[in-house]
């Protein structure tokens, strides 16, 4: 059976910085789109930030420049390496993934808590 388990998440001060991991089994990540998706309190779930098969990424225009997000294809693993951490990050941190051409298969993880506050 196919899961996504994100971890890294929790408390950290304004200024901070966060690693997010989310690791697949069940299924092999290397021919899929893998994204990170958050949604804060009282708002809709919005794309932070995505990477494809052969390493593009596309990021949030709220992000840019302080988020990263990579890929171990070897370890079936995504990351979200995030620096200089705002109160307006604070939010659940979900794991997608979706098979990137055929757009049959879609998973997701169970989400993890991030906390930017003093």
């Amino acid at each position: 059976q196919e899961h996504l388990v994100e971890s890294g998440g929790g408390l950290v001060q304004p200024g901070g910085s966060l690693r997010l991991s989310c690791a697949a089994s069940g299924f092999t990540v290397s021919n899929y789109a893998l994204t990170w998706y958050r949604q804060a309190p009282g708002k809709e779930r919005e794309l932070v930030a995505t990477i494809i098969p052969k390493g593009d990424t596309n990021y949030a225009d709220s992000v840019k420049g302080r988020f990263t997000i990579s890929r171990d294809d070897a370890k079936n693993t995504v990351f979200l390496q995030m620096n200089s951490l705002k109160p307006e990050d604070t939010g659940l941190y979900y794991c997608n993934a979706v098979d990137y051409g055929l757009w049959s298969s879609e998973y997701w993880g169970q989400g993890i808590q991030v906390t930017v506050s003093s």
